[in-house]
């Protein structure tokens, strides 16, 4: 049977509408996942209709239409993590968090730092995974799980270094602080603001445009695959990398106890039998992981990831951070600015603290020099001689040359970032 032209055309018009319908239906609906309580809601065997209505019944996110930049800013205890974390934190638009992932630790796995067990890894990870992507999403209750004693009616005063959020230290968060208080010390503002609302940390995070959070806690960008690859989140990561020479020396002067034989072994010159060299080595071999999985340039990455170097940060703060922000896509706003010239000109009595920011940038880039024996500097040179020539830096030679500081051991390198 024969068709007539004005039959085909009919037939082609109706189908043109069907796919149009189609289309504006689907792009109306706002997407969103369905979260599950429990690993038994996975399985992929169940009943279409019951997930449906599952989904049905529960909260739904609404996916990023806004396309907020997340940020992650993932780095290594003594890092100079905290620094970097400032230039965030001082953002009027982005709502920063100091270290969230402490309370998954020390709450799942407490002695983490001393285990080595890769179910431990497994468990440390997944959980985390599951709390950065609740905190991005400003679900900020889902610490709850993790905070001991769990707060009441949503208040508690144990977060884990909650002065170091300003969003957490202003209104509506905290109405007792004004704009005298701006430059408070984080003892003062908790003293101040008191308990933290939950609720109302919740609400100032949907008021800011990004969020970014800081965490030594992931050992490798690899670990955030599922994070990165989640269209909701637009999550971009600040991979920080340091020196390990410099690592080594904050450590054991920051951490007295826990690096007492670095300490032992700098001051006496003899090599203590049971040094655990893994608190070395372990630094090492998560960098060369990482920043392999990154300069490798992976599809999943390509235009998430960024590579910065403590010691091109400290030598030139301010352009450093125009290139973070540019590479972001978020303008940098005079607060960071004036931040920086505050904060990176300090002297060594500038810092109350350990984990303080005020000092001179330029000067504890290479501090470390002059702290570590020439032994324990060749030991360090040889266990991590690939991840050192990977960044970029050099290794000394002999002690003169160790502290000559008109001998630089930074090679000139421009990490670009992969776009």
């Amino acid at each position: 049977m024969q068709c007539s032209w004005k039959a085909v055309l009919l037939l082609a018009l109706a189908s043109i509408a069907i796919q149009y319908t189609a289309i504006r239906t689907l792009t109306a609906k706002s997407f969103h996942s369905c979260p599950v309580s429990s690993p038994v809601n996975c399985s992929l065997s169940q009943d279409p209709d019951a997930a449906e209505r599952l989904c049905d019944e529960s909260p739904t996110f609404s996916y990023n239409l806004s396309r907020k930049t997340h940020v992650l800013i993932l780095a290594t205890t003594r890092s100079g993590s905290s620094f970097v974390g400032q230039l965030f934190n001082q953002h009027f638009d982005v709502f920063y968090l100091f270290e969230p992932l402490y309370h998954v630790q020390y709450t799942l796995i407490p002695k983490l730092t001393q285990s080595k067990s890769t179910t431990d890894r497994r468990v440390m990870l997944g959980a985390s995974r599951d709390l950065l992507r609740s905190l991005y999403d400003c679900d900020l209750y889902f610490l709850e799980n993790y905070i001991k004693p769990q707060p009441v009616n949503h208040t508690t005063d144990r977060l884990f270094r909650r002065g170091a959020s300003k969003a957490l230290c202003s209104p509506p968060v905290c109405e007792a602080m004004g704009a005298a208080d701006l430059h408070l010390e984080e003892g003062d503002c908790v003293k101040k603001c008191g308990t933290l609302n939950l609720t109302l940390a919740t609400e100032s995070c949907r008021e800011h445009g990004h969020v970014a959070i800081k965490t030594v806690r992931v050992p490798e960008v690899s670990d955030l695959r599922a994070l990165v690859e989640d269209p909701r989140l637009n999550l971009k990561v600040i991979q920080l990398v340091r020196d390990p020479r410099g690592i080594l020396a904050s450590r054991s002067e920051t951490f007295r106890d826990t690096y007492r034989l670095w300490r032992i072994w700098d001051g006496t010159g003899r090599k203590p039998y049971n040094l655990d060299v893994s608190q070395l080595t372990t630094v090492c071999e998560d960098f060369w992981n990482s920043v392999s999985t990154g300069l490798n340039r992976p599809p999943w990455l390509k235009g998430k990831y960024m590579l910065v170097r403590y010691e091109d940060l400290a030598r030139n703060p301010m352009k450093k951070t125009e290139e973070i922000y540019d590479f972001l896509g978020i303008p940098m706003d005079g607060n960071v600015e004036r931040w920086i010239q505050n904060n990176t000109r300090g002297d060594r009595s500038s810092s109350k603290h350990k984990y303080g920011t005020v000092r001179n940038s330029a000067a504890t880039a290479e501090k470390w020099r002059f702290r570590l024996s020439y032994e324990i500097v060749a030991f360090t040179q040889r266990a991590c001689q690939p991840v050192l020539a990977q960044l970029g830096y050099k290794s000394a030679a002999s002690e003169e040359e160790l502290k000559n500081l008109s001998i630089s051991l930074v090679e000139e390198r421009d990490f670009l970032p992969f776009s």
